[in-house]
């Protein structure tokens, strides 16, 4: 595999790339990155765009990941549709509550927000920077269907506002992917992340930690090619069961165990130590509903985790990307 350089925003002079270690934190927080960019807090609200997948409507596979069910971690799948600028109002609506916030990136969350034509896309897109809160846009996606006009709207749209889209890499491991019924490979990642650099968008990775036969050396093997495939962010969770999906069957059966606190703890530290200092950390944990949530049920005490791993950062006095080279 050659060597991939896209040149990360947060390289580029827009955010000082090493303030948060003089705030004092252990890592490059995404809360932190978004103030150092705007100057004020910024929250995403979902939006549900009425996407499928590839892995689930048949063309690569039926049935979808083997964990997934989208109503489960988006909040904008589990309401009735609307138009783009009605989820939003609802869902600033509902942020408000919860947070002293004024402005907001909406998120095209649930599925796969680039499986479609892109005069279809184009309209979507436009449809919700037409809102005056939304400052920016984020895209969840998979790295098989961004062929290249998507790439160039995506691009295009960069140049009107802050951009970030959001590949499910999960793991570099192709047994790994092919256990989740993901129905691409790693190698269609590095070829889109080769045709995505250095256009003006940032790109983000979701990893997802304790997978099923992935040893601590897997898991570290991730991490340095996340490095090297040059992510400008990345989102990393453990493997957690929600009702209805396959996993389900997999926990009960005795065929996948998942991860204790402690285990994730250490591992997630050792996974960031590994990353550059300028790669901005979107999310450290993940959870559920309750009315979805099967387990670990420490995910559920994220106030907890997230002290758990200050404390081991403190313990080893460690830091993001101490053991980067």
């Amino acid at each position: 595999m050659g060597e991939i350089k896209a040149e990360s925003a947060a390289q580029t002079g827009q955010v000082e790339p090493f303030s948060w270690r003089r705030a004092g934190l252990r890592y490059c927080s995404y809360n932190h990155y978004l103030r150092q960019k705007y100057g004020f807090r910024v929250q995403r609200v979902s939006i549900d765009a009425g996407f499928t997948c590839p892995n689930v409507d048949g063309t690569v596979a039926h049935g979808g990941c083997r964990f997934c069910d989208n109503r489960s971690f988006s909040p904008s799948r589990r309401t009735v549709g609307n138009t783009i600028v009605e989820q939003i109002t609802e869902g600033i609506r509902r942020l408000k509550m919860r947070y002293k916030c004024d402005h907001f990136t909406a998120y095209f969350q649930p599925a796969t927000n680039t499986y479609a034509p892109v005069e279809k896309l184009r309209e979507l897109y436009a449809a919700a920077l037409t809102h005056p809160q939304i400052v920016g846009l984020a895209i969840g996606t998979r790295s098989d269907c961004v062929p290249d006009d998507v790439l160039d709207l995506i691009q295009e749209f960069a140049t009107q506002t802050h951009l970030t889209l959001e590949f499910g890499m999960q793991t570099m491991h192709n047994r790994s992917l092919e256990w989740m019924n993901r129905g691409e490979d790693h190698e269609t990642l590095i070829d889109t992340m080769e045709r995505s650099a250095g256009r003006g968008f940032e790109i983000c990775a979701h990893i997802m930690l304790g997978l099923p036969g992935e040893t601590h050396a897997d898991m570290m093997a991730t991490a340095r090619e996340v490095t090297r495939l040059g992510f400008d962010a990345v989102k990393i969770h453990n493997l957690y069961a929600v009702h209805g999906t396959p996993l389900i069957d997999d926990i009960n059966s005795g065929r996948v165990t998942l991860m204790e606190q402690d285990e994730y703890v250490q591992t997630l530290v050792d996974f960031l130590e590994f990353l550059p200092p300028q790669m901005v950390i979107e999310r450290v944990i993940g959870d559920a509903p309750d009315s979805f949530f099967v387990g670990p049920a420490w995910c559920l005490e994220k106030p907890k985790v997230l002290k758990a791993i200050e404390q081991e950062f403190s313990k080893r006095d460690s830091w993001q990307g101490k053991n980067f080279r």
